[in-house]
């Protein structure tokens, strides 16, 4: 079976999938299990889930992370991959702002489920070319934009998730020539990797983005302006 009908039939009835073929389906497919089980509907155990950690840890944890090129992300990915986990899991964070209600179903659900699988929330994302409030609505509407091709050629990077995956749970048309906004899929592994960490490994793993990008930290919010997008090897 295809990928995207795989996924696109998950999205549409997987609550009846028991949880030992989705494990198995995610290592298959080399998805997060925590990813499957949110777009199968299923409740995500405590297990897969990030600890408790500091909100502007995070947000500058994905900011530096986020001036990485290529080769700056294998590296700093096997770094995040080799500390030891020390912190209990199971927090999800709370819904993404007190006047935006996440959807409960559809597209919009499944998007906020794979944010905060991530211990983020849309305060803590990178730049990805998209305004705030514009996020917010993408985890909150059910009727889908008509700018939501843009917007998921946005946000696929950042979640780990290749565009061909993302469409297909989106329910949207993918041709080869789409690309990234700014942010590929390789900035996403590392954050995804960094699921497990605590906050002071957070930091620490912040340190090093900066120490590979040789990027200097003049104490201000600088957004990534191009990315490296362009340069990723999935369209070389």
């Amino acid at each position: 079976m295809k990928r995207a009908t795989l996924l696109t039939e998950l999205a549409a009835s997987g609550t009846g999938t028991s949880l030992s073929r989705l494990a198995g389906l995610a290592v298959e497919l080399d998805v997060p299990e925590a990813d499957l089980l949110v777009l199968a509907g299923r409740p995500v155990p405590a297990e897969l889930l990030p600890p408790e950690r500091d909100p502007e840890t995070v947000r500058r944890f994905t900011h530096r992370v986020a001036h990485c090129d290529h080769a700056q992300l294998a590296a700093l990915e096997g770094f995040v991959r080799a500390l030891p986990r020390v912190a209990a899991p199971g927090v999800r964070v709370g819904p993404p702002s007190p006047y935006h209600r996440p959807a409960e179903t559809g597209f919009a659900a499944v998007l906020d489920g794979l944010i905060r699988n991530r211990g983020f929330g849309v305060r803590e994302l990178p730049f990805m070319g998209l305004s705030r409030s514009t996020l917010y609505g993408m985890v909150s509407r059910r009727e889908p934009s008509p700018h939501r091709r843009y917007q998921l050629r946005a946000v696929a990077g950042p979640l780990g998730w290749t565009l061909p995956d993302l469409f297909a749970v989106a329910g949207e048309p993918y041709g080869e020539e789409i690309r990234p906004v700014l942010l590929c899929r390789h900035v996403g592994r590392v954050f995804t990797a960094a699921v497990p960490l605590s906050t002071a490994q957070l930091a620490e793993a912040a340190e090093e983005a900066d120490r590979l990008s040789g990027r200097e930290d003049h104490g201000v919010w600088q957004p990534v302006s191009q990315g490296f997008a362009e340069e990723c090897p999935d369209y070389s």
